[in-house]
């Protein structure tokens, strides 16, 4: 067994009943990924829309390509034809953009909203309370071709693990309001985005569901 798929068993043994691990692997060759494609991973997450595009163009065509990365509405339309799961949408001005992409596509895109609680300025998001603001004028019915099915927010990065919990624990918080709001579908509304490679054990304890990790899996980013 390669590296790779080493590290890939022994974060899936750590996983509970209804948790995914979605392989980061921006910046990061294809050979590397289909060492873990080999493995059984088929779950990958892109931040570059063109490396992004350039991947699914080249490797198996029953992966499920996550973009977690800020996505910029000019580029929108070069990932919504295939796109399984975007995490990262931290505006309403976004979210039209990927409803009117997908219109021209006939398809419905899933999608998550990045909520902004690390105590760091570089993130993006809505913050808790814009996000509850928003979604109680109903405004996803304006967009029929997106499908919101939870959130994404990302712990400071820091050493202080009561902070990481806190914010982990703000987030589910904010999932459990959201969904019991009846702004969302509750049937489609379902995953809770949150963990990396340094903080994953935490998120998963306040009910994440799809851990983003790369470096413990492929090791530091090839750039």
């Amino acid at each position: 067994m390669n590296e790779i798929a080493r590290h890939i068993e022994q974060i899936a043994r750590e996983l509970p009943a209804g948790a995914r691990l979605v392989a980061v692997s921006k910046f990061h060759p294809a050979e590397a990924l289909m060492e873990a494609y080999e493995a059984g991973q088929r779950i990958f997450g892109e931040s570059r829309v063109q490396e992004l595009v350039t991947k699914y163009e080249t490797l198996p065509k029953d992966i499920a390509w996550h973009f977690i990365g800020h996505l910029q509405t000019n580029k929108v339309k070069y990932i919504v034809p295939f796109i399984s799961l975007i995490h990262s949408v931290d505006s309403e001005k976004l979210l039209s953009v990927i409803n009117n992409e997908a219109a021209k596509c006939g398809r419905t895109v899933d999608c998550l909203l990045e909520i902004h609680v690390a105590q760091e300025e570089s993130k993006y998001g809505f913050t808790p309370g814009s996000c509850r603001d928003w979604l109680a004028g109903n405004p996803l019915v304006e967009y029929p071709h997106v499908r919101v099915c939870g959130l994404m927010g990302m712990a400071t990065l820091t050493d202080d693990e009561n902070r990481i919990d806190r914010e982990f624990a703000e987030l589910k918080q904010l999932f459990d309001a959201v969904k019991e709001s009846g702004a969302v579908d509750p049937e489609a509304f379902v995953e809770l985005s949150m963990g990396m490679s340094h903080d994953y054990r935490s998120a998963l304890r306040h009910g994440s569901t799809l851990v983003r990790i790369g470096t413990s899996i492929f090791g530091e980013r090839a750039y």
